[in-house]
């Protein structure tokens, strides 16, 4: 049971990961379209500078989160994703205060809080001894 866990576990983050990186990466590529799949809207008048910031961000976690995972520094993770459920939960009270916000728009940033809890939980309690 605790192998099949793992294996969850391991795809999750690294799932994590790579859609945070793919998150980030949509912010410079497509901007417009990016920032309406975050939540919100901003009247940037072609000015990117804030999603370029987001999605600069985006892809520094999910890089320092496969990084950690592939190389087993499962201590360190835990950690991460502990301290990092900050900005999931931030950006869902962001949307959240929108005008004119869409409860839809609530659900990947909940889904995100929820996984970076459950994550950064098991990645704290497990040992490279116990896997």
């Amino acid at each position: 049971m605790k192998k099949v866990t793992h294996t969850i576990a391991f795809w999750l983050c690294l799932l994590t990961g790579l859609g945070l990186i793919f998150i980030g990466a949509r912010f410079f590529f497509v901007p417009v379209e990016a920032e309406h799949a975050f939540g919100i809207q901003v009247n940037a008048g072609g000015n990117f500078a804030f999603h370029y910031i987001k999605g600069i961000r985006d892809i520094f976690s999910g890089l320092v989160l496969s990084v950690l995972l592939l190389t087993r520094q499962f201590r360190a993770l835990g950690t991460l994703l502990l301290c990092a459920v900050i900005i999931p939960a931030t950006d869902m009270t962001i949307v959240a205060i929108q005008p004119n916000f869409q409860t839809a728009a609530l659900y990947p940033h909940l889904s995100a809080v929820i996984i970076v809890i459950l994550l950064g939980i098991y990645y704290l309690r497990i040992t490279p001894e116990k896997i």
